[in-house]
């Protein structure tokens, strides 16, 4: 799941995926009816790879959050954001246990049901597949002796 091209906007409801760049900022595309806009670099955007959630111990990156609520979920639509303050709270908790209720807001809790939500009908959240075939195929190639170069014949100056 890549989460590096889908951005969030300040003042903006939604979440926009990049469409392009352009000198002065990106053009975008919204997630809910597709239509595209431009944002500039004076507009406050994340990424949502860079965004995470504060726990008591350390933060959790909101890929880890969204994929614990995919498993818990199997894979299918999570608690609707709208539900009352308390059970949107006690349904975070079975996915973060120790998530920061001082600095977590109830609407920090909406939005990450939402994204989850639009994410999922979008196709765009995916279990992680463990990286196994691609570090055996490194370690492979790490093993193979390099060949090793033969020196060029000298050439033998005629004087």
């Amino acid at each position: 799941m890549d989460l590096s091209n889908i951005l969030t906007i300040s003042g903006r409801s939604g979440l926009y995926k990049v469409v392009s760049q352009t000198k002065n900022g990106l053009v975008v595309e919204s997630l809910t009816d597709g239509k595209k806009m431009p944002v500039f670099l004076s507009d406050r955007s994340s990424a949502l790879e860079d965004i995470s959630m504060f726990t008591i111990t350390e933060d959790v990156p909101l890929k880890e959050v969204l994929l614990k609520i995919f498993e818990k979920e199997d894979g299918k639509p999570c608690i609707d954001p709208k539900e009352n303050a308390g059970k949107l709270k006690a349904y975070f908790e079975t996915i973060i246990p120790d998530y920061d209720q001082e600095r977590v807001y109830i609407s920090d809790i909406k939005k990450v049901f939402a994204w989850y939500n639009l994410l999922l009908e979008k196709g765009m959240i995916t279990p992680e597949e463990p990286a196994v075939e691609e570090t055996q195929e490194e370690e492979a190639m790490e093993e193979k002796p390099k060949a090793k170069k033969k020196p060029a014949p000298k050439k033998k100056n005629k004087e």
